[in-house]
C-alpha cells in the first residue's frame, strides 16, 4: 500500500492549544477566531456560548465550508438548539466538541483537503 503524506505547506494549521489559547501557524490567539486553511477571522465574535446569536451563527453557515467545527471552550457544550437547526438544511456539518478537541480535528480535516472552518469561542 502506497501512503501519501499531504503536503500542507501554506495552511492554516493548528500548531498550540490549551484550555485558554489557540496558536495558528505559532501565532498565539485568545479571543474567538475563525480559522479557515486560507485566512483566519480574528475575533469573530465577542459572544459567550450563552450570548451567541443567530447573526453570529449565519457568518458559519456563510463560510461555503462543508464542515464547521464549533470549539466550546475547556469543556463540550452545546449552544441552543434552534443555532444548530440550519445547518443540516444547507448541507453544512456542524461538529459542537471542546477546544482541543475542534483544534485537532480541524488540522486533520484540513491536511485531507477538506473545507473545513474552526470556530473557536474561548471561555
Amino acid at each position: 500500500m502506497k501512503l501519501h503524506v499531504p503536503n500542507t505547506a501554506g495552511l492554516n494549521l493548528f500548531t498550540a492549544y490549551g484550555d485558554d489559547y489557540a496558536a495558528v501557524n505559532q501565532e498565539k490567539y485568545t479571543k474567538n477566531l475563525i480559522l479557515l486553511p486560507e485566512s483566519i477571522i480574528h475575533e469573530w465574535t465577542t459572544a459567550t456560548l450563552d450570548t451567541l446569536s443567530e447573526a453570529e451563527m449565519r457568518v458559519l453557515l456563510d463560510l461555503g465550508t462543508e464542515i464547521v467545527l464549533l470549539g466550546t471552550g475547556k469543556r463540550l457544550r452545546f449552544p441552543p438548539a434552534p443555532l444548530l437547526r440550519p445547518f443540516a438544511p444547507a448541507g453544512i456539518g456542524l461538529e459542537v466538541m471542546d477546544l482541543q478537541a475542534a483544534c485537532r480535528t480541524y488540522n486533520i480535516l484540513a491536511a485531507e483537503g477538506r473545507k473545513v472552518a474552526a470556530a473557536l469561542l474561548f471561555d
